[in-house]
């Protein structure tokens, strides 16, 4: 007989290690701008992490709201222990900018879609409610005796 276990999703594992990182290190904690290269660094101090739920884990922590407006007006990136670790490129600056703007737009649009979208639904149900009056009104004209 063998025994099924379930593995929690990547993504699911990423957000607790995400978690993790946010109690252990206040740059994840305050969205600083991170080191290039702190993969190496949470390694390091973390060596039973995965490659690949690290990966996901930072994918996601810099693809963040937070994250993408910390970037967009920073000047230091830091380490691990909170010490500047160079600067934020003009470049990168730029790409949070352009990310945080695309964003907007696609929830502007989806925010749109969806109140056309409960228009047209309400818009249906009244016309179902007139086309059931009707119906009872000649109902009730042909009922009487």
């Amino acid at each position: 007989m063998t025994e099924s276990t379930t593995q929690p999703s990547p993504a699911q594992t990423a957000q607790a290690l995400i978690k993790e990182l946010q109690a252990r290190f206040s740059v994840f904690r305050d969205y600083q701008p991170l080191a290039i290269g702190i993969d190496k660094q949470i390694r390091a101090a973390m060596p039973e992490i995965e490659k690949k739920t690290l990966r996901t884990a930072l994918g996601i922590h810099a693809n963040s709201l937070r994250y993408l407006k910390a970037m967009e007006t920073a000047t230091e990136r830091f380490d691990l222990e909170g010490n500047s670790a160079g600067e934020v490129t003009e470049e990168h600056r730029q790409h949070a900018s352009e990310t945080l703007r695309e964003r907007s737009k696609k929830n502007a649009e989806r925010r749109k879609a969806q109140r056309e979208a409960e228009a047209k639904q309400r818009k249906a149900e009244a016309e179902a409610q007139r086309h059931a009056e009707k119906l009872n009104q000649l109902a009730e004209k042909f009922n009487r005796k």
